[in-house]
């Protein structure tokens, strides 16, 4: 790949290396340079510009990006489109990533050029958290490199997965001694629940019972016996060897002692166990505080439907000093502290419909209900959203409501707007005031373009980035801006300002510097189908 200034009337068709401005406009980094963007750095007294040109042997960074992330790729994980030779992993569940790093390690070791982040192995993780981040860092990466990648990762077991927590029935021992607290047994219970609580889990059933080996037995006895699995048992007194209370009633109950301490503090006096096939743990005193420890991690580990081995126990000694990390493994909504500092997840992107028109020029027919390729017009735009990870989906009825809410199909929310009439804009307000909390932007999508495909939702989508300066997402082919535009929540209430005919793109030019166009190879993006003729040189039947 050739990379250096050159004069500016021989840039044409090469990718800009740095941002700068032409007059008014602002050319970002990684632009294809047009014979329009050369005259336009001319007049605005540019002499040279530093530019990338790709030679033979060189993949575009987008697609290198892509093509690792894919094979990178394992279940309950999704691959996100690339964008500025970035492609991202994200979580489909909550569970436990795992990730292969002596893999990473080698796949990282190819060429400078191809780069992959991951989260720990083992890390929890919510659904839509970033799991994994491909970086091509040069505007291309060589092809032997991405091949070599490719290679290295064919036929091996996946490197990124999720391994998704199921629902655990619970069984709970409680020893107790002359001076133990009611108290401090109902703060157990409820420290135990509410951690199970995030897993999905629960305590089927607890036994409280006295400080010695028999009770103790008899007590796992009788909860691996009503099905509950796996068995924690909590000592009123701290279990301080392996013939201790706890692990001995254990033994005598028929089970065994496959490990006992750990190498995470605090929750070094935990004691892993089995009994037949259900695991048994002597959990920590650590454990009746909120606080990550020791038996957190065995505990997602049995959660997320993987054996703990004596092994993997002895393993957990790096990165096992707990004592400075004040948070819980998971940290939930709300937490202000949290959210400050809460793990990157993919954007929250709805994709608004709209469908309400009066289809004026189309006729007497309605251009939304026409047949095509054996569906309505609208079907296919509603298809090609759902499709993507856009969600959730809302479509705006206003004009034959009845006929268009029927061809859309089952499974997407539906807003009337009872003031269609008074054009686009009214339309645009009643879909953006159903949009539901917690949203990071919306794709604004019209009901007559069916062409637009999949992968430019996807592209929008992994474009949209507002800390970078990407909060105006639209999709360009051959230099012409098309639909559909994602936009930022932070623009809903100018948008919600608009009125008439006048649609959202009036707002771009005073937000120019949040607009980032994203090439697609999708001539869908600029074809609208809402006159009997273009629905004829489409070959679609009037409805």
């Amino acid at each position: 790949m050739f990379f250096g200034p050159v004069p500016v009337r021989e840039a044409e068709g090469g990718i800009l290396g740095h941002s700068l401005s032409a007059g008014s406009e602002r050319f970002r980094k990684g632009r294809l340079l047009s014979a329009a963007d050369i005259a336009a750095l001319e007049k605005a007294g540019h002499a040279t510009v530093y530019i990338a040109r790709l030679e033979d042997g060189d993949i575009p960074e987008d697609e290198a990006a892509y093509r690792i992330a894919l094979a990178l790729t394992g279940p309950n994980a999704r691959t996100a489109a690339a964008f500025t030779g970035r492609a991202n992993l994200y979580a489909d569940m909550p569970g436990l990533v795992r990730v292969d790093q002596t893999k990473i390690d080698d796949l990282n070791a190819i060429d400078e050029a191809l780069t992959v982040a991951t989260l720990a192995d083992y890390e929890p993780v919510e659904a839509g958290q970033m799991l994994a981040t491909v970086k091509v860092i040069p505007f291309a990466a060589p092809r032997h490199a991405v091949e070599h990648g490719e290679q290295l990762l064919r036929g091996h077991a996946p490197l990124v997965q999720v391994m998704p927590f199921a629902p655990r029935e619970v069984g709970l021992v409680l020893t107790r001694v002359s001076s133990t607290k009611d108290s401090v047994l109902e703060k157990t219970e409820q420290a135990v629940a509410q951690r199970l609580a995030q897993f999905g889990s629960r305590i089927k059933l607890q036994r409280i019972v006295p400080h010695d080996e028999a009770a103790v037995a008899e007590a796992i006895v009788e909860l691996k016996a009503a099905g509950c699995a796996p068995i924690f048992v909590f000592g009123a007194s701290a279990t301080v060897d392996r013939h201790d209370v706890v692990p001995a009633g254990l033994t005598r109950a028929g089970g065994e002692v496959l490990h006992f301490g750990m190498p995470v503090d605090p929750g070094n006096l935990l004691m892993l166990g089995r009994h037949d096939d259900v695991a048994v743990i002597g959990v920590p005193g650590c454990a009746r505080s909120p606080k990550l420890n020791g038996f957190d991690w065995v505990l997602q580990r049995l959660c997320a439907g993987l054996d703990v081995s004596r092994r993997d126990i002895m393993l957990m000694g790096s990165g096992g000093l707990l004592k400075e990390i004040p948070s819980r493994p998971m940290p939930r909504a709300g937490n202000e502290a949290a959210a400050a500092t809460a793990a990157p997840r993919r954007p929250k992107v709805a994709a608004l419909i709209l469908a309400a028109g009066l289809s004026s020029r189309f006729g007497a027919g309605h251009k939304l209900l026409a047949d095509l390729d054996g569906k309505p017009v609208l079907r296919h735009v509603v298809d090609h959203a759902k499709a993507s990870s856009a969600s959730p989906l809302l479509l705006v009825t206003g004009h034959r409501a009845d006929e268009v809410r029927a061809a859309a199909g089952a499974d997407i929310t539906v807003v009337h707007n009872p003031a269609y009439a008074e054009g686009l804009a009214s339309s645009l307000r009643a879909g953006l005031s159903a949009l539901p909390q917690g949203l990071d932007g919306v794709i604004v999508c019209l009901g007559d373009m069916p062409d637009v495909s999949t992968a430019t939702f996807e592209a929008l989508i992994a474009a949209f980035n507002p800390v970078e300066g990407r909060a105006i997402c639209l999709p360009v082919i051959g230099g012409k801006r098309g639909n559909p535009t994602l936009w930022g929540l932070q623009f809903l209430p100018e948008l919600m300002r608009l009125d008439g005919d006048s649609g959202a793109r009036s707002l771009l030019g005073p937000h120019a510097e949040w607009v980032c166009e994203v090439p697609v190879d999708d001539p869908g993006i600029l074809h609208d189908y809402d006159t009997p003729a273009a629905l004829a040189a489409r070959g679609v039947t009037k409805s």
